[in-house]
């Protein structure tokens, strides 16, 4: 009974910390909701998984193989942002480290390291150590504005029609002089 306690008790931990994380740190971020299933769900299978592994006297490193080919198997197929991926690798780690930790009954180290990773995922993403910049590929048919002597006015044209203020930096990317376009990757700061 004691047992089922403690694996009961440690997915619930386990669940809360990767709710804390997708809820109020990734998705205040990024409001689709597209992620939250593939987080949580990964989370859950991979914390019964390597519990019930380790309760069958299995290494870590069948644990740790098995997170890789989750991880390539799922992503192979579709394009993920860097950002995603991140967050999925936290996830998923955290799901690892907590089930092998609990039950091993480390209880402290458990709690030590989620909170730290909660800190440090938290203060990065709400950005008070860096600045964050975002980038988007854009088709422009004002061509006339891309040279370097019209710089300034290109980039008030893309802020005025993107409704983006923070933008700083501009790269000319293939040119169409054909149908009058090129593709620019407009950079600006996270506001």
């Amino acid at each position: 009974m004691n047992e089922l306690v403690s694996f009961l008790g440690g997915f619930l931990f386990n669940f809360v910390v990767i709710f804390i994380i997708v809820r109020f740190v990734y998705f205040l971020q990024n409001p689709d909701k597209s992620n939250v299933f593939t987080f949580l769900g990964f989370s859950s299978v991979i914390y019964f998984v390597i519990h019930l592994m380790t309760n069958v006297e299995l290494s870590i490193g069948v644990g740790f193989g098995l997170f890789a080919l989750f991880s390539i198997l799922r992503y192979r197929t579709e394009t993920i942002q860097i950002r995603d991926m991140t967050y999925l690798f936290i996830i998923l780690a955290l799901s690892v480290m907590n089930a092998l930790m609990i039950g091993e009954s480390m209880y402290l180290k458990v709690l030590s390291a989620n909170i730290v990773i909660l800190a440090i995922t938290y203060f990065l993403e709400k950005g008070y150590t860096f600045e964050y910049s975002e980038k988007k590929r854009v088709v422009y048919e004002r061509i006339e504005l891309i040279v370097p002597e019209r710089r300034e006015e290109l980039l008030d044209d893309l802020r005025k029609r993107l409704g983006i203020s923070s933008i700083y930096h501009v790269e000319v990317g293939n040119v169409n002089f054909l149908k009058d376009s090129t593709e620019l990757l407009v950079f600006y700061k996270r506001e």
